[in-house]
């Protein structure tokens, strides 16, 4: 009996050691972050749900916070930034610029996440992306499953004038399109190459069954 409460114990402190800890501070930044963005899906005249009353808006679903998705990474810049062709979700065409890529090393593998530029300077959603605006979405092991089946989002710094800057890959803030709630929206469908062969489990989760 005692060499199983013995083992018992080794097990536990094993899983909470083995655990990164969430710094409190962080915890309350994701948490405050994540109700901000509750109160402009509820309440902004500019919310998905205001323009499509047919869906009820019951607040949006997250992974759980995880600081082991967050990343610092440096801009690499592709050599001959490529004008590619971005499929929108209803069946459009958009031009964007493949302009580099980050990589983050997760569990000793390292991955990398390509980096998109407009070609000019648009609004959209009332929100306007400039020209230096680096774009970022992808798909990955959770998709079609845990997450929107089309891809998800995530928001970086604009681009700074320091090749050595690191910029902030989040993942616990990568978010859906407007078209996840939606098919009043349509977004920008993430490309083949586009797909991080990882199960991200932080962000956001999908919004319908």
């Amino acid at each position: 009996m005692r060499e199983i409460k013995f083992l018992l114990i080794i097990i536990f402190l094993f899983v909470s050691c083995s655990k990164k800890s969430v710094d409190p501070q962080y915890l309350q930044e994701i948490e405050n972050y994540r109700k901000q963005i509750d109160s402009t899906f509820r309440y902004s005249p500019d919310s998905p749900f205001k323009r499509d009353t047919t869906v009820k808006f019951t607040g949006l679903k997250y992974f759980d916070v995880n600081p082991d998705f967050v990343f610092k990474s440096k801009l690499y810049k592709y050599a001959i930034p490529e004008t590619v062709i971005v499929l929108g979700t209803k069946g459009e065409k958009r031009t964007q610029i493949k302009y580099g890529y980050f990589q983050f090393k997760y569990k000793g593998k390292t991955y990398k996440i390509n980096v998109y530029k407009y070609p000019e300077s648009v609004i959209k959603n009332g929100k306007e992306y400039l020209r230096n605006y680096l774009a970022v979405w992808f798909r990955d092991l959770t998709t079609g499953d845990e997450t929107y089946e089309v891809g998800r989002y995530l928001d970086v710094e604009e681009e700074s004038p320091d090749p050595d800057f690191l910029y902030t890959l989040d993942f616990n803030k990568a978010y859906n399109p407007y078209c996840a709630y939606t098919p009043l929206y349509s977004c920008a469908i993430p490309r083949d190459e586009d797909f991080i062969n990882l199960r991200i489990e932080a962000g956001e989760k999908k919004y319908h069954k």
